[in-house]
């Protein structure tokens, strides 16, 4: 075996540029580019998102695809009456690129309540509202319909506190009923993953994704 014309040896690194023979003929080099493997997931209500519960609790990781050589990591949460877009990831970095709340990346809702918000309400969600861990509002907020009791609301943050959503709407006056998440930044819930099923981003999606969010650096480098 040569490489560039010269005797090979032993542990030397071979790049996509270099000129290699084996048995005098010359062998075509493909390095594919590896990128993160990313899954989507439909969590169903009555489901926690840990490997480890107390109480026993049925996990969304009982229900994704097994790893050789690895684990999925969650990218964010969804409490255990939630429903909606989970997202999975075999890369902490990129994990850490879709949580961290330097990056500013929203998550959008469809929420149900029991009662309906008037004007001063919708105000003061999208103003602000001072909760035990802070300040915490909406960056968009519609009404979606709804009959009798029952009001849709579409509202998206740009972090994810612990049951954030649900506080926000106790604060004032008003009980979330069912709370779905149908998008993480750029990816949407498809309308063809039913509950408690998964589907896995093909790398060509995932290179799409990662040029969307951009540098790593993020907002406030």
């Amino acid at each position: 075996m040569q490489v560039n014309g010269e005797p090979a040896h032993l542990g030397q690194r071979i790049v996509a540029t270099d000129k290699v023979k084996v048995g005098g003929r010359l062998v075509n080099l493909h390095f594919a580019e590896r990128v993160p493997r990313v899954l989507l997931y439909h969590k169903p209500e009555g489901e926690i998102v840990s490997r480890d519960d107390p109480q026993g609790r049925p996990s969304v990781f009982n229900a994704l695809p097994r790893l050789r050589g690895g684990r999925w990591i969650a990218i964010g949460r969804l409490d255990f009456n939630s429903c909606g877009l989970l997202l999975f990831t075999t890369d902490g970095a990129l994990a850490n690129r879709l949580m961290h709340p330097r990056y500013g990346i929203d998550r959008e809702y469809a929420v149900r309540v029991l009662g309906e918000l008037d004007e001063a309400a919708l105000a003061r969600l999208t103003a602000g509202i001072e909760l035990e861990d802070g300040l915490a509002k909406f960056i968009r907020l519609r009404p979606a319909g709804g009959e009798g009791a029952n009001h849709w609301y579409n509202v998206t943050l740009d972090e994810g506190r612990n049951r954030e959503v649900r506080r926000m709407f106790d604060a004032v006056g008003v009980t979330v009923s069912r709370l779905m998440r149908v998008r993480y930044g750029p990816i949407v819930l498809p309308a063809n993953l039913k509950r408690g099923q998964s589907r896995e981003l093909a790398p060509e999606e995932v290179k799409a994704l990662l040029k969307v969010l951009g540098p790593a650096g993020g907002r406030g480098d």
